[in-house]
């Protein structure tokens, strides 16, 4: 027991160590890099409104239309790797958020619901939580061939609920092989049986795949 018991807390241990430098890597994009990168381009900007030569002027607006773009895409990035709101707001705003990322990205459309009152999550099992989504709805982008996902969250006084079910071609678990999606399967189910909760994922070929997350929301039922 003792053994088992110190496995799991070096997996717990390991997962939050690099969710921790996730959160730094992120941050450092959007006020380091994201900020340098705005300075340089309303220097730029400047500089292109004071120039009378029009090869210039025109050299100089590529230019700053290159940088707005990269500024862009490192927002996006920073926020895919650690969003502010999931911080600052909580699990659901930060799941609302991603969504509309997610679907601005891939082009999957997600018939997102969320039922009851909202509870509060310690940061480190929301943070669990949310890259189980994470990770379900990007193997759906990738892999289940579909335009339209349903995703559910039910809030009881005990427990959390959320259910993820795409309608694409769907897979075998037995014919996988041990490749990324396999090994991405069981870290969802690694990280939810670390939060205390679970993950249970089913499909059909024909018929689409469902995520089932479930996370305790009292500590005295957790153990």
């Amino acid at each position: 027991m003792e053994q088992s018991v110190s496995k799991q807390q070096i997996r717990s241990y390991i997962i939050q160590s690099q969710e921790e430098e996730i959160k730094r890597i992120s941050l450092e994009l959007h006020e380091g890099v994201g900020q340098n990168l705005y300075s340089i381009l309303t220097g730029l900007q400047f500089v292109e409104s004071g120039l009378s030569q029009p090869h210039l002027k025109n050299y100089l607006h590529e230019m700053t239309q290159l940088i707005e773009k990269t500024i862009q895409e490192i927002r996006l990035l920073s926020v895919e790797l650690h969003p502010p709101a999931l911080t600052t707001l909580g699990l659901l705003p930060a799941i609302k958020s991603y969504i509309k990322l997610y679907t601005s990205t891939f082009g999957v459309l997600v018939d997102f619901e969320s039922i009851g009152e909202e509870k509060p999550i310690q940061e480190q099992k929301s943070v669990a939580v949310f890259r189980v989504c994470q990770e379900a709805l990007t193997n759906i982008a990738k892999h289940a061939d579909t335009s339209n996902v349903k995703m559910g969250l039910i809030w009881k006084e005990e427990e959390l609920r959320i259910s993820i079910i795409d309608f694409g071609g769907g897979f075998v678990a037995d014919e996988l092989e041990n490749n990324a999606v396999t090994l991405g399967i069981a870290a969802m189910k690694e990280r939810m049986l670390l939060t205390g909760g679970q993950c249970v994922i089913s499909s059909k070929i024909g018929e689409g795949t469902s995520v089932e997350i479930s996370l305790p929301l009292l500590e005295g039922k957790e153990s």
